[in-house]
């Protein structure tokens, strides 16, 4: 039986193929990002390239996000994608861990037990809304308070991921209040548009004010997920001349509660990572 592995950099061009293969987007930084900073794990198709992949990021001890569910074609229905979710389980240990769910992957997670507790509905296109500007750039010194916020919100401390975020994203803004940092929002470019996420915000308003912010700034589509159950921003979403497109569940592992104090984590970083 093929093993299960570690993928490293020299799998990024078998990576990119294995997504292309399953009509994914070859997101050449978003997987060097996960191959630097997540537990990618994948198995090797005899007749050459990769069969399937998963990726695990840790998030402390607390929280796991698994993502990058994939399996080839060619290799469908032989039991590859259970193993690879049996061993990102296995590796997670203690941690809760959680993923968003295509329709096409919801029942083999189902049956590994995890269980809905929300629905991402992805907007995409051109933002034809006004900035707010009630949001400024952020400051390095803002990295603190950004990761206290993000951490809060998500249930456990992302500072790699956030300072990532710092370092990579086209744009990242914050609110403040009285001097105190009330939201954040990151927009990163990708093949085709740019990627709104994390979104964190004290309230609606305030989330609703960092996406305009960053999407008015945007010259082309724009894209960033939202609970509509707990974020009710859709309608707002689509005045702006957002179309919904995919919508994902959110499904955390066993009987656990969601982590975090969702009601603040507007928008996730990405699929893969939360």
């Amino acid at each position: 039986m093929t093993t299960i592995r570690r993928l490293t950099r020299a799998d990024l061009e078998p990576c990119l193929a294995l997504a292309v293969d399953r009509d994914w987007p070859a997101e050449r930084d978003k997987w060097r990002l996960l191959l630097d900073g997540s537990d990618v794990y994948g198995i090797d198709d005899p007749s050459g390239g990769l069969a399937a992949t998963v990726v695990l990021t840790r998030y402390g001890a607390a929280v796991a996000f698994v993502g990058m569910m994939l399996v080839a074609s060619r290799r469908e229905r032989r039991g590859l994608g259970r193993r690879l979710m049996t061993h990102a389980l296995a590796q997670a240990g203690g941690a809760t861990v959680v993923l968003y769910a295509t329709e096409l992957g919801r029942p083999l997670y189902e049956r590994l037990g995890f269980r809905a507790v929300g629905i991402a509905t992805r907007y995409a296109g051109r933002f034809r809304g006004s900035a707010s500007e009630r949001t400024r750039p952020a400051a390095v010194e803002d990295l603190p308070g950004v990761v206290a916020l993000d951490a809060a919100a998500f249930g456990a401390p992302r500072a790699a991921l956030i300072a990532s975020c710092f370092d990579r994203a086209a744009q990242l803004r914050v609110s403040e209040r009285d001097g105190v940092l009330t939201g954040f929002a990151a927009g990163s470019r990708n093949l085709a548009n740019t990627m709104i996420g994390p979104i964190v915000a004290a309230d609606l308003a305030t989330g609703r004010d960092l996406i305009a912010d960053v999407a008015a700034r945007v010259d082309g589509p724009v894209r960033f997920d939202l609970d509509e159950r707990r974020h009710p921003l859709g309608s707002w979403a689509r005045e702006q001349g957002l179309e919904p497109a995919d919508a994902n569940a959110l499904m955390v592992h066993g009987d656990r509660p969601l982590p975090g104090d969702r009601a603040r984590l507007i928008g996730p970083a990405t699929g893969a990572l939360g």
